[in-house]
C-alpha cells in the first residue's frame, strides 16, 4: 500500500465530470499499433513483469487515482487501469466519493494453483500472472456497493492468451477474446470435460432416492421433430430457466393445441417467443434432442397436470444434463444472448502494449448473475439450486458451472494440461444447494442451516403471482426432506406452509427484514383465504433467521438461532379435513451452563392434554393450518427502542422494549420486532414458545441479575384474529425468564391462525 504525503486540495469524483470519462470501448487504434503510454507507464517492463511476477508487498507506485483517472485518454494503460476502476468501484454512480488522496501501485500476482503433487517444481506452479492494481484505501460505500452487487473486490487486468508466449508462458489462465456470437465448441468442451472428468461428484444428485424416477406423464420438446413427446424411458434432456415476462397465453401448451403439438411439426415456431426459439437453437447445436420448458411441457389450463408436473420439479432440474439459463433479458420475448448474430456485444476492452494485448476481465459470472433480472424472480431459485450442471447466457458473456467448477469465455480457465485446484472464475459462480454433499449417517438436522439460508435469499425475490409462494420452492422443500430422510422422506409430511414440522420450532422465530412489507398473503384457493401467520409464507416481502444478537444490531444479527430448550410439550394442527392432529417437532432438552443453572430456572413449562372434541365442540370448525397448543400468555409494555446499533428510522419494522414495572417501572426485560405502526408505549400480548440463546443487552442486567446460558425465552406477540377466538403473530421477540413469574400471567391453549 502507498500513501501521498503531499497536502492536496481535497477532490471528488464528480470533480472530473468535466473531463471526458472513459467509455466501454476502448479507444479505436490501428490493429498493429502500440497504444501510447505516459511516462509512468512507459517506465514498466510489461514483458519481465508478467514473466516474472512482482509481490504485493514490491508494488511499483503509479501516482494517485486522479491522475490516472485524467490521463485515460492519453496512455493506454491507465485507460485499462480507470476502466477496471470506474466499472468495480462504479465512480459514474457515486459522484461524491473523496478519492483525492487515493493513491495507486501495480503489481503481479499469481492467479491460480494448479492442482498437481508438492513436489512438482515451483516453476510449473507458477503459471500465470496477471496485473493487480493496489489502492492505498478504498471508501466504504464502494465497498457496501462492491459487496452488494457481487463484484470482484480485485482490481485485475490480464494478458491474452494468444501473447502468453511472448512472456515465457503457456496461455492456461491467460485471457481470451470474446466475441459477438457464443462459441459452441467451447460450450460442448465444458460439457465433455465435466460429464467425463468430474465422475460422481457432477453426475450423481445424492438428494435423489434410488426409486425416484420421472413420472410417465412428463413431456420434453423434441427439438429435432419439433414436437411435445412424451419423455422417453432414461431420457437424456436439457432444462431451461427463464424468465416469462407475463402470461404467454399465445405460446402456452394447452388442452387445446396439445393433441397438435404431439405430432412431428406441430409445435409451430411462428408462435415461440424469442428465448424458446433460440433455446431450441442452442440445443440443436450441441447435440442434444429433448428439451424441458416449462411453458411447452406442461398443460397450462389443466390444474392436475401442473400439480403433477410442480410436484416432481426437483427430479426434472436435478435429472437434466444440464440446464440453460437464460439470464439475459427481462421476459420470453427477448433473445438468448450471443445465439442470433447481434443479440449481444460483449464490451471487452483490449489494448496492445509493448507488443502484448491486455484486457480488462469481464465482470465475475455471479456478477452478471446478480445484475440479471432473472435472479429477482422466485420460481428461479430453486431451478438454479438444484441443476447439476449450468450454462449461463448473460449479455457479457456465457459461463459454464458444475459442482467441480466455474468456467467463462473470457478465461482460459478449463483443464488443457494440468487440472486446477484454484482459478480466478473457481468461486466466482452461482453456488447452490445441490453442492452440499449428502450429510453423514446420523447428522439430520445439518439441513436447518441450508434450509434457513434458502428461504432467506427466496424471500427477496418477486413473484408475480404471490399466492405460489409455496409452489416456487417445492422443489427445493421436496429435495431437503428426501436427501435428509425428513419425515422418512416425505416432503409432505415434513413441511407444511413451508415450514419444517420436525424443526418447528425453530422454524418458528423467523424476522421479517426491516423494509418488509406488513401485509398477509393470500393462498390464491378463490376465497383470499390468508395463510397461517406463524408461517414466513403469509407475509409479502423478504424474511431472515437470525441470532438474539439481531435485537441489539439490526445489521448483524447473524443467521441461526439457537434453540436451548422446548416449552411446549405437544404441538397440535389442524389439518386439510378440519381434524387437530399432533404434530411429531422434535423437543429439546435444558441446555445450562450448570446444574444449579438448569434446576434454578423459574419458568415451569404448563403440563395437561387436549381434548380435541371439547376444543372443536367450543370454538367450531378451524381454518386448516391452525397451530393449537398449550403455552403461558403474559402481557407487557412496549415501546420503541433507540438503542439498537444499525436500525434505519425509516424502516417498515422496529425492535421494541419490552418492560415490566417490577421491581421498579419501565425495567427492561427484552425486545420483539414489530410492525413500525405499532403505537409507542402499548400494551401487548406474549405467549411462550422455547428457551432461546442470550447476548448483552437484552434485558436489564444491572437490575435483574446477570445472565446465564438459556435465561431468554423466545416469545411471540399475538393478537386475536377479527371476528374469531383465534390468534394471529404480530412479531417474535426475547423476554428474560425472570421477568415471568413477575407478570400477570396464565396458562392457556392457544390456537394460532
Amino acid at each position: 500500500m502507498f500513501c501521498s504525503h503531499k497536502r492536496r486540495r481535497k477532490i471528488r469524483t464528480k470533480d472530473t465530470i468535466s473531463l471526458p470519462i472513459p467509455s466501454n470501448h476502448t479507444p479505436e487504434l490501428p490493429p498493429e499499433n502500440d497504444a501510447p503510454l505516459c511516462s509512468t507507464c512507459s517506465s514498466l517492463d510489461l514483458h519481465a513483469i508478467l514473466h516474472d511476477g512482482i509481490p504485493e508487498k514490491h508494488a511499483i507506485p503509479i501516482g494517485h487515482l486522479t491522475d490516472i483517472l485524467n490521463k485515460f485518454n492519453q496512455c493506454g494503460l491507465c485507460n485499462l487501469i480507470a476502466i477496471v476502476i470506474r466499472r468495480a468501484w462504479n465512480l459514474d454512480k457515486l459522484p461524491d466519493i473523496d478519492i483525492s488522496d487515493i493513491t495507486c501501485a501495480l503489481c503481479a500476482i499469481e492467479c491460480g494453483y494448479p492442482n498437481i503433487p508438492d513436489y512438482i517444481p515451483a516453476v510449473r506452479r507458477d503459471i500465470c500472472h496477471r496485473l493487480h492494481i493496489q489502492t492505498f484505501d478504498r471508501p466504504r460505500d464502494v465497498t457496501a456497493a462492491m459487496v452488494a452487487a457481487q463484484s470482484n473486490l480485485l482490481l485485475d487486468i490480464q494478458l491474452l492468451g494468444e501473447d502468453a508466449p511472448k512472456v515465457g508462458r503457456t496461455k492456461e489462465l491467460h485471457g481470451r477474446r470474446v466475441g459477438q456470437n457464443v462459441d459452441i465448441a467451447l460450450l460442448k468442451r465444458w460439457i465433455h470435460i465435466c460429464e467425463h472428468e468430474h465422475g460422481e461428484l457432477c453426475e450423481t444428485v445424492w438428494w435423489r432416492g434410488t426409486g425416484d424416477v420421472l413420472p410417465k406423464s412428463m413431456r420434453v420438446v423434441d427439438v429435432t421433430r419439433m414436437a411435445v413427446v412424451r419423455a422417453p424411458p432414461s431420457c437424456r434432456f436439457v432444462a431451461l430457466s427463464y424468465l416469462w415476462g407475463g402470461t404467454g397465453e399465445e405460446y402456452w401448451t394447452t388442452r387445446a393445441n396439445i393433441k397438435l403439438r404431439r405430432s412431428q411439426g406441430g409445435l409451430d415456431v411462428s408462435v415461440l417467443p424469442s428465448t424458446i426459439l433460440d433455446t431450441i437453437q442452442l440445443v440443436r447445436q450441441l447435440g442434444e434432442q429433448y428439451l424441458w420448458i416449462d411453458a411447452l411441457c406442461i398443460v397450462q389450463d389443466d390444474p392436475k397436470d401442473k400439480t403433477e408436473q410442480i410436484g416432481v420439479m426437483e427430479l426434472i432440474y436435478g435429472s437434466s444434463a444440464f440446464t440453460i439459463f437464460a439470464a439475459g433479458g427481462t421476459s420470453a420475448h427477448d433473445p438468448l444472448p450471443g445465439i442470433r448474430p447481434g443479440t449481444r456485444d460483449p464490451k471487452q476492452q483490449i489494448a496492445k502494449i509493448q507488443g502484448l494485448h491486455l484486457a480488462v476481465p469481464l465482470i465475475l459470472p455471479r456478477e452478471a448473475i446478480a445484475s440479471s433480472a432473472w435472479d429477482t424472480r422466485g420460481w428461479t431459485y430453486q431451478e438454479l439450486m438444484l441443476s447439476r450442471r449450468r450454462i449461463f447466457l448473460t449479455p457479457h458473456h456465457v459461463h459454464f458451472e458444475c459442482r467441480e467448477d466455474v468456467w467463462s469465455e473470457d478465461v482460459i480457465a478449463e483443464r488443457i494440461n494440468l487440472p486446477w485446484q484454484s482459478h480466478p472464475l473457481k468461486f466466482g459462480g452461482a453456488g447452490g444447494f445441490t453442492s452440499v454433499r449428502a450429510p453423514p449417517q446420523g447428522v439430520s438436522h445439518a439441513y436447518t442451516e441450508h434450509y434457513m439460508s434458502i428461504i432467506g435469499k427466496y424471500t427477496q425475490r418477486r413473484l408475480t403471482m404471490e399466492s405460489d409462494i409455496v409452489n416456487a420452492v417445492t422443489a427445493l422443500i421436496n429435495a431437503i426432506a428426501k436427501g435428509f430422510k425428513l419425515a422418512g422422506g416425505n416432503p409432505g409430511q415434513a413441511f407444511r406452509f413451508g415450514m419444517p414440522v420436525v424443526d418447528l420450532e425453530l422454524a418458528l422465530v423467523w424476522q421479517p427484514t426491516s423494509n418488509t412489507s406488513c401485509v398477509r398473503r393470500a393462498t390464491g384457493d378463490g376465497n383470499m383465504t390468508l395463510w397461517p401467520s406463524w408461517s414466513w409464507a403469509a407475509w409479502r416481502g423478504a424474511v431472515r433467521y437470525s441470532e438474539v444478537s439481531l435485537f441489539v444490531d439490526a445489521q448483524h444479527g447473524g443467521f441461526s438461532p439457537w434453540i436451548t430448550q422446548s416449552l411446549v410439550e405437544q404441538w397440535h394442527m389442524v389439518d386439510d379435513d378440519g381434524r387437530l392432529v399432533p404434530q411429531d417437532v422434535e423437543r429439546t432438552g435444558r441446555m445450562a451452563g450448570s446444574v444449579e443453572e438448569a434446576n434454578s430456572s423459574p419458568y415451569v413449562i404448563p403440563k395437561g392434554n387436549i381434548d380435541a372434541q371439547t376444543l372443536i365442540t367450543e370454538n367450531g370448525p378451524l381454518q386448516p393450518g391452525t397451530l393449537v397448543f398449550r403455552t403461558r400468555s403474559a402481557r407487557f409494555n412496549v415501546t420503541k427502542a433507540d438503542d439498537v446499533v444499525g436500525a434505519d428510522p425509516k424502516a417498515n419494522y422496529a425492535t421494541y422494549s419490552i418492560l415490566s414495572d417490577v421491581p421498579r417501572p419501565s425495567t427492561l426485560v427484552g425486545r420483539v420486532i414489530l410492525p413500525r405502526s405499532t403505537n409507542s408505549p402499548t400494551l401487548c400480548e406474549f405467549i411462550v414458545l422455547s428457551r432461546a440463546d442470550e447476548t448483552k443487552g437484552l434485558y436489564d442486567e444491572d437490575t435483574l441479575g446477570k445472565r446465564y446460558l438459556g435465561c431468554m425465552l423466545y416469545v411471540m406477540a399475538v393478537q386475536k384474529m377479527q371476528d374469531e377466538k383465534r390468534m394471529e403473530r404480530v412479531g417474535v421477540g426475547i423476554i428474560f425468564e425472570h421477568a415471568w413469574p413477575n407478570s400477570t400471567g396464565e396458562q392457556k391453549v392457544v390456537l394460532l391462525g
